[in-house]
């Protein structure tokens, strides 16, 4: 029996001019939905401190009168409830505000897919403290390169992943490879170490050096840091560094060390780029920043020595 065209199924206008992607993306086109604060749960490498300071005061503040304008984000866990990737502070503030749930957009995210966000959306405050920017680029940078050896990927894509990782991170962070990699070795730290960095008893470049120590041999150094008094310079653990690495760093040595009186670095001028950043654009680099800089100070000696000369 011939066909009379009434079984046949035409292509929908809609179908005809959508791609296979945007068909995808409104498949799975997120809503926001309110969860209450009880089945929310923070990220289970979470390298941000929540705070009750006087940011968190005005966000409660901003919550009770306002409620949370921008929805956090979770990912469903296998025995119940949802794990916060980005909203902790919010999580917070709501629950010191009294309130019982938030808005929160729930996403099926990987370990790896979900570090990352989570890192992204902490970078971009402006006080965080140096463990925190040691963690979050130790925890992404990690989770880019395990992205790079997934078996899905092309060649092409996989090497570019996994041999520039740290190029990609130093240039979503405005800042340089070197700086990343130093960062990073704060983590190796002791945490009572690390604490004395966090609150400025030892400076960063110090810490550096420190953290190259055996973990026994950190824990000599403070009490040999606690018997004299003394935190150690530069030069001081740029030697402590030394004589670990040839084997020779007793307690002994380290009290030797501490017990050196100090240079006095009258003509040390230090800026960090947290203090420099605010005088630029984001997309500025180190390099296009100092070169900025050094421009800038040729002018004013050029201006300077026009108003000597008059």
């Amino acid at each position: 029996m011939a066909n009379n065209g009434r079984d046949l199924k035409l292509t929908s206008f809609d179908d005809i001019f959508s791609t296979e992607e945007t068909r995808q993306e409104a498949a799975i086109r997120e809503k926001v939905q309110m969860i209450p604060l009880l089945e929310l749960h923070p990220f289970h490498s979470h390298p941000f401190k929540v705070k009750d300071d006087e940011a968190m005061a005005d966000t409660v503040d901003s919550v009770k009168q306002y409620g949370v304008l921008v929805p956090a984000i979770a990912r469903p866990m296998e025995n119940g409830g949802y794990e916060l990737i980005a909203g902790h502070r919010r999580h917070h503030a709501s629950t010191l505000a009294g309130l019982s749930e938030m808005p929160v957009i729930v996403r099926n995210l990987d370990d790896d897919q979900a570090t990352i966000i989570m890192v992204d959306s902490n970078l971009q405050r402006e006080s965080l403290l140096p463990s925190e920017r040691a963690f979050a680029y130790k925890l992404k940078l990690d989770a880019m390169k395990r992205q790079g050896q997934r078996s899905d990927l092309t060649s092409s894509q996989v090497g570019t992943k996994l041999l520039r990782a740290d190029e990609i991170l130093a240039a979503q962070a405005s800042t340089s490879r070197n700086q990343i990699q130093r960062f990073i070795r704060l983590t190796s730290l002791v945490p009572p170490l690390l604490d004395m960095v966090d609150t400025k008893k030892i400076a960063f470049n110090p810490a550096v050096e420190l953290s190259y120590l055996q973990q026994d041999e950190q824990i000599s150094l403070l009490d040999a840091m606690e018997s004299e008094q003394s935190t150690p310079s530069l030069s001081q653990s740029q030697r402590l560094k030394k004589f670990s690495q040839e084997g020779s760093l007793s307690p002994e040595a380290m009290r030797a060390i501490m017990s050196e009186e100090k240079k006095p670095e009258q003509d040390k001028l230090t800026f960090t780029g947290d203090k420099l950043r605010q005088f630029f654009p984001k997309s500025y680099t180190p390099q296009q920043m100092e070169k900025t800089i050094l421009i800038l100070l040729g002018q004013w000696q050029r201006k300077r020595q026009q108003e000597v000369s008059r």
